[in-house]
């Protein structure tokens, strides 16, 4: 179980956003929420507001569809999912800088059926999820998904007011209609001879802001200005991170930070990201933030890639990421 000391040990601040929530006076935790976006793009988040019943039953629910053997759980493997880009992925599947990845996952995102517009011009990413025959599982996920975009827009008004903006800044240009993408992922405990492997290895985020659930287990760790540092769990909290698109738009005030997990617990550990996107369709273009001078961080980034550097809409750039994240699916998504 978490204790109060996990809060004093981590090097990772702490935002208490209940003023976000409540309406009440938002100074204090915007400074609090810009210091932590320019130190390293990372922060904890307590007094968001999320049903703690809501998060056990998901978590619950996790665990017994991944204690299912292979070929139950590939009953609903992202094959299936098409240009919907929904599904499961056993160990190994998923890749990260062109190597495999020590976990296992369900990939979801906006419930939509084939009525939908942007399912029956055949846009990617877009369309229903894979749910598992597991009782109450659809619901659950469903219901997660409704209460983290609400808080995904509340939470983008705080970024906007860290940077001197409207609260209504990102929505009202980018996040209106966003591109939800929400993933459940299970590390196995690793044997003597994976320990030298990574869960996930060294990547960043493409979107705007990362909303993560994790478990007790630990193991996620964050490039820091000084150093990898460790992200341990917090109770009651959510981890947030900055993405590239939000680099992007800030010039390179706000950096996504280069993040990963090992799993070093000796047992299975459950991590649920939740990514609130710009719309599909969206061009982001740099924020006029008089008095800083952009930097792209290119010759710091393990791919000294720029996310400064490239031009089209947000789906142009997400789909060039994730087809090389599963590359014998990505006739699927181009």
């Amino acid at each position: 179980m978490t204790t109060p000391l996990a809060i004093q040990a981590t090097q990772i601040p702490l935002v208490d956003i209940s003023p976000l929530i409540l309406g009440t006076e938002t100074d204090e935790m915007a400074t609090q929420i810009r210091q932590a976006c320019c130190d390293n793009g990372f922060f904890y988040i307590v007094g968001h507001g999320i049903d703690e019943q809501l998060q056990q039953r998901l978590e619950q629910l996790s665990r017994q569809f991944f204690a299912q053997d292979i070929e139950t759980k590939m009953q609903i493997r992202m094959e299936l999912g098409g240009r919907a880009w929904r599904g499961y992925f056993p160990v190994g599947d998923e890749l990260t800088s062109g190597r495999p990845d020590l976990k296992e996952g369900i990939y979801f995102g906006t419930q939509l059926d084939e009525t939908h517009p942007s399912v029956q011009a055949g846009v990617p990413m877009h369309g229903a999820n894979l749910f598992p025959a597991i009782p109450l599982f659809r619901e659950t996920v469903l219901e997660y998904l409704a209460a983290m975009t609400q808080l995904g827009q509340v939470l983008m008004g705080g970024i906007a007011l860290s940077l001197g903006l409207e609260a209504s800044y990102f929505r009202s240009r980018y996040t209106a209609d966003p591109l939800i993408l929400f993933r459940i992922f299970n590390y196995p405990a690793m044997s003597k001879e994976q320990e030298s492997s990574w869960g996930v290895g060294e990547h960043t985020d493409y979107g705007l802001l990362t909303i993560l659930k994790q478990d007790d287990c630990g193991g996620l760790q964050v490039k820091s200005k000084s150093g990898w540092i460790d992200a341990p769990p917090v109770a009651n909290s959510f981890v947030c991170n900055i993405g590239d698109m939000l680099d992007r738009l800030t010039g390179g005030l706000y950096r996504s930070t280069p993040h990963r997990v090992k799993n070093l617990s000796g047992r299975s550990r459950l991590s649920f990201p939740f990514f609130f996107d710009p719309n599909f369709y969206a061009e982001l273009q740099p924020i006029e933030l008089n008095g800083f001078i952009v930097n792209d961080h290119k010759n710091e980034r393990w791919d000294f890639s720029s996310v400064h550097s490239f031009s089209g809409t947000y789906g142009d750039y997400l789909l060039n990421k994730v087809a090389k994240v599963f590359p014998q699916l990505r006739q699927q998504v181009l």
